[in-house]
């Protein structure tokens, strides 16, 4: 059948292990220093070890692929990690409803999820109205593309800004862009090599007294935690202070945590 399941890309692999931790099937295994997809029908596609990955070495492909046995897969998680790691799969196939077909959360269609008072009434207007104006003063943003010593980083917080939240959070601007240093970067689409580097150095470079990690709440967008704290561990600062903020799907704020 064809179906979405795990891709590793062994030439990104560090054999961190992060990943083996992260998949509560069980279905990926260290072999010669690599990550490696031990059997297909232990993976359900879901894509929770990418958001651990820091190197980008994971990805989500649809292709011909043995159908996931959840039965098989209970039974070899049971007999490889005993009761701890029983509950673990429990809790994850609960969340991932693997029986009714399961996928990763970022691709699962939304439309018309608002109340009616919430919803507006027709379009806004495309030219004329009123504008709101960015709370954005710098360019590159791209984290790819940002020097990695640059005026704008120094003496200015950090914000590590996904993709994704600013278009389903209309809050992010003024509550997290607004006189702040900015990167952007996506953990799952973006040619993540070098990322870890980039931002060690912006962050060893520049006088930065804080991060702050904004991520949707779909797994994939781990990623951009994994990666600030391989770079931080890189940069030789004990002095950072490092939040994560996760945002929702209707771009509510779900929590605010300090993870350095």
């Amino acid at each position: 059948m064809k179906r979405k399941i795990i891709e590793i890309d062994e030439k990104l692999c560090n054999g961190c292990g992060e990943c083996i931790i992260g998949c509560a099937e069980g279905a990926l295994q260290l072999i010669d220093g690599k990550a490696k997809l031990v059997k297909e029908d232990f993976c359900d596609g879901f894509g929770d070890c990418i958001g651990t990955c820091p190197t980008g070495a994971l990805q989500i492909v649809e292709r011909e692929a043995a159908a996931y046995d959840i039965d098989a897969t209970r039974e070899h998680v049971k007999s490889t990690g005993g009761e701890d790691a029983l509950k673990k799969f429990d809790a994850a196939n609960a969340e991932h409803d693997a029986k009714a077909g399961g996928g990763c959360p970022g691709l699962q269609l939304r439309f018309g999820k608002k109340p009616e008072a919430e919803k507006p009434k027709e379009p806004a207007a495309t030219v004329s109205g009123q504008v709101i104006r960015s709370d954005l003063d710098q360019w590159p943003i791209q984290l790819h593309l940002v020097p990695p010593k640059a005026p704008f980083f120094e003496g200015r917080e950090l914000v590590i800004l996904s993709t994704c939240s600013p278009v389903a959070s209309p809050d992010v601007h003024w509550r997290y862009v607004r006189g702040r240093g900015l990167v952007v970067a996506c953990p799952k689409l973006d040619r993540v090599e070098g990322y870890v580097e980039k931002l060690a150095g912006i962050m060893a470079q520049n006088n930065i007294p804080k991060v702050i990690i904004v991520r949707m709440t779909v797994p994939c967008c781990g990623g951009l935690t994994m990666i600030t704290k391989k770079a931080l561990a890189a940069s030789g600062r004990t002095d950072l202070i490092v939040e994560e903020v996760t945002i929702g799907l209707d771009g509510e704020l779900l929590k605010t945590e300090r993870i350095a």
